[in-house]
């Protein structure tokens, strides 16, 4: 083996990356930052050097990964973990704190949110703990710090940022309170010594990770989330993948826009929140922007009690109000706009992507693969419905598809950085 592939094959087995899902290009790039770095005389030197190193391994991985997350993203997952927490804290009747697990954590968002939204929901902090753990030594160190910029903070509901936040030149600094409720910590999902903490966590968040690996990794990465949650455990994962857990033989709750699921034996448990928070299917669209709103306070509309107004005319204000209405949980409303959309415009990949995505939540496979393949015909390096497609075709066995549509996003993603 040599050139490239070697260092391929390193990131397969180390992290279980899947290159193709990221491209080529990316990591030869970072291949190319560390050997500048090292002042290594090319690919050959570098790989001894790699061999010789573990911190050369991390900085090399620490290269490839990309993190991407902000706070209270997908918040229609909080508000499920918040009714879900407390029938669960009702069960266990003071017997142990609620356990719960961020992996990858990233650089914290996620698991401190986690916390903020128990805290507002009123559980007491002696009530749980959560792990996060990262593969990346940088970004467990940097959500340690737990100082954040702009960019951790998406959208214009940032109340949450005035209650548990104090501006610091640095940044935003995470109040305390918050902070003691999280242990952040090096992990790696596909190391076998975590299988130690067998049944351990009674929540696990795993999202947006199971679309980078290839169909046997996949499974072995489920497995051993299936071995960390609890038999009565839910499992997060990001608006791709559910299809993926149904193969694998998970369930979702039916909390809508939560993309939480169990054990397919495990009897669904309906949540009672004690605040409420209108479901977002515009969370789980990336390249729109929507307000990343926290868990809502109790002055907000109840889902189905949302007010929507009809939609204005033109084709702008259409389109807005198609987010509107995902946003209020509203997915048949929204589902008839993008209809009378594609009545009243010229044929729109956004469009169809929204009704694919509204399909794929529902459990119409067949429908939503249609909505996306008109929205690739449109515009074929539409990144999110190549990345939503290819976990559609993976949860039904279509590795190569899968593949191909992986490596269509990943060129989008390169064409879109010139």
């Amino acid at each position: 083996m040599s050139g490239e592939q070697r260092f391929f094959r390193f990131l397969k087995e180390r992290i279980g990356l899947d290159v193709e899902s990221v491209g080529a290009p990316m990591v030869e790039r970072a291949l190319r930052q560390r050997c500048a770095t090292l002042e290594a005389r090319g690919l050959d030197d570098y790989w001894l050097r790699l061999q010789q190193s573990s911190d050369e391994q991390l900085a090399l991985i620490e290269a490839v990964i990309v993190p991407e997350t902000w706070f209270f993203r997908y918040p229609e997952s909080f508000t499920a973990l918040v009714g879900l927490a407390q029938k669960r804290l009702a069960e266990l009747a003071g017997a142990r704190p609620l356990r719960i697990l961020s992996l990858p954590c990233s650089t914290g968002e996620e698991p401190y949110s986690i916390a903020m939204a128990l805290l507002d929901a009123g559980v007491p902090g002696s009530a749980f703990r959560i792990d996060g753990m990262d593969i990346s030594p940088l970004s467990i160190a940097r959500g340690q710090q737990a100082v954040y910029g702009r960019n951790s903070f998406r959208g214009q509901a940032l109340a949450f940022r005035e209650q548990h936040f104090t501006d610091t030149p640095e940044g935003h600094r995470l109040h305390e309170q918050v902070r003691q409720q999280v242990s952040l910590q090096l992990g790696n999902v596909l190391d076998p010594a975590l299988k130690a903490r067998e049944g351990t966590y009674d929540f696990v968040f795993c999202r947006n990770l199971l679309i980078y690996f290839d169909v046997p990794t996949q499974q072995r990465v489920f497995e051993m989330l299936k071995c960390l949650a609890h038999p009565q455990g839910v499992l997060f994962i990001g608006p791709a993948e559910g299809s993926l857990l149904t193969r694998l033989g998970m369930r979702p709750v039916g909390i809508a826009q939560s993309f939480a699921y169990v054990r397919q034996d495990e009897p669904v448990r309906a949540a009672v929140a004690p605040v409420s928070h209108s479901p977002r299917l515009g969370a789980a669209i990336a390249h729109v922007p929507r307000p990343a709103a926290p868990l809502a306070r109790t002055s907000r509309p109840l889902p189905g009690k949302v007010v929507v107004t009809p939609p204005p005319d033109g084709e702008r204000e259409l389109l807005g109000q198609i987010g509107l209405l995902a946003d209020a949980g509203n997915s048949q409303q929204a589902r008839a706009a993008c209809e009378r959309y594609l009545r009243e415009f010229a044929p729109k990949a956004q469009v169809y992507y929204w009704l694919g995505l509204l399909c794929d939540t529902a459990g119409d496979v067949q429908q939503a693969q249609g909505h996306y393949r008109k929205a690739l015909y449109l515009e074929p390096q539409h990144r999110e419905t190549l990345v939503h497609l290819a976990a559609l075709l993976a949860s039904q066995g279509d590795e190569a598809g899968a593949r191909r549509l992986q490596a269509r996003a990943a060129r989008a993603v390169r064409e879109g950085e010139q």
